[in-house]
């Protein structure tokens, strides 16, 4: 697996994955391009619109600074088109055979979702031990990754889902957190107003 390729890009870039959707394609390029001036270079582009996997390939195109990954991932078709697209990483709400398989086939760098110590050594016995934690808020936030720290102590996590500006340097202070991912980078008000300048600022405050 490529699980170290995480490593490798936390020595390159802020621990903070934007979680991006893209509802007007004209916006993926410029919203991009605010993120890496900001310091944050792992975009996570995800599949929740219909302009997701076009916006991946342009800004693969256009903003080369940028590693660009695809999230909101549900199926093992949907894995290919974006990897056919260009993208550089594979993020999952949650996991299955399908995807599981489709990844290893792959064997580039996927976070798999996980919620629940059953969810973390399935996607640990497939050969993945860097994740996604998803919905951290809902599935028991910074307490319960203490507590996967335990019994788990090979498996890092991507939180995602309840973090934002107030409380995700509290989970980066955890020791099995490698990154954090949210919407707070990427505010649908600053985009929809194309203020790029304001999502810069977030990404430099981050």
């Amino acid at each position: 697996m490529a699980d170290h390729m995480w490593d490798l890009w936390m020595e390159r870039a802020k621990p903070l994955v934007p979680v991006i959707v893209i509802k007007d394609p004209d916006e993926a390029v410029p919203l991009a391009r605010a993120l890496v001036d900001g310091g944050v270079r792992m975009l996570e582009v995800t599949l929740r619109t219909e302009h997701g996997l076009g916006a991946i390939e342009t800004i693969k195109q256009e903003v080369p600074e940028a590693i660009v990954g695809v999230g909101t991932v549900t199926s093992a078709q949907q894995m290919l088109d974006a990897l056919n697209k260009g993208a550089e990483f594979v993020v999952s709400p949650g996991s299955s055979d399908a995807l599981l398989d489709c990844a290893k086939e792959w064997g580039g760098p996927y976070l798999p979702g996980v919620a629940t110590p059953s969810d973390v050594m399935r996607a640990r016995e497939a050969g993945f031990t860097y994740q996604k934690f998803f919905p951290a808020g809902v599935a028991g936030g910074i307490p319960m990754l203490k507590a996967l720290s335990g019994p788990f102590g090979d498996v890092k996590f991507c939180p995602t889902g309840g973090i934002g500006q107030e409380n995700y340097q509290d989970y980066l202070a955890l020791s099995n957190v490698f990154a954090v991912g949210g919407s707070w980078l990427t505010p649908a008000d600053l985009q929809s107003a194309r203020n790029w300048q304001a999502i810069s600022s977030l990404a430099i405050a981050g």
